[in-house]
């Protein structure tokens, strides 16, 4: 996954911002506790959703859900000034009901819409599991011993079959959330 300039350095803010919350002076997790205070000042903290969105956006965690991962993929590839229209991602993200409720306090301001779009790309980039190790370790393995029976070769024809397919689905949501994009007015990627 491509991640562009501008998410990529909100992003590590809003990994700062969040280790911040999580641990108070003893070790002791507090985060659902800053986060439930700090979304009590929604009111003072919507001042800041242009010039520090990071430290807004945290009021959001654990709020957004994403339906179709491609296209949050592309949201967090594109630049501030590139972000689609939040009203266009209704589709793909979906808000918890209490998320729902501080959104519309948000969407009144003026960059509001910005915002949110920047907010679910935080999130999404903080909630995405890492990527796991490529398989090809395995594969040297198998390479350095000489005696592989075939049993092993069926198992190594199972894991690539299995890979293939998770390369399919992975295709298929890539172009499925290409093809909303291009609905959207958005170019497709590498065109």
């Amino acid at each position: 996954m491509r991640v562009s300039s501008f998410f990529e350095s909100l992003a590590t803010a809003y990994q700062a911002e969040m280790d911040d919350l999580t641990f108070d002076s003893e070790g002791k997790d507090v985060l659902r506790h800053r986060l439930t205070e700090k979304r009590k000042e929604l009111a003072f903290l919507r001042q800041m959703i242009e010039l520090s969105p990071e430290m807004v956006s945290v009021v959001f965690h654990q709020g957004f859900r994403f339906l179709l991962p491609s296209v949050m993929e592309d949201v967090v590839n594109r630049e501030s000034d590139e972000l689609p229209e939040w009203d266009s991602l209704a589709d793909v993200v979906s808000l918890q009901p209490w998320a729902s409720e501080l959104a519309q306090t948000i969407l009144k301001e003026p960059m509001g819409e910005w915002f949110m779009t920047v907010a679910a790309g935080l999130e999404y980039l903080y909630a995405k599991p890492g990527k796991p190790m490529a398989p090809s370790s395995d594969d040297d393995d198998s390479d350095d011993d000489e005696n592989d029976d075939q049993g092993d070769d069926l198992d190594d024809f199972d894991d690539q079959e299995d890979d293939e397919s998770r390369e399919g689905g992975a295709r298929r949501r890539d172009e499925a959330g290409e093809d909303w994009m291009e609905e959207q007015g958005f170019d497709r990627k590498g065109h």
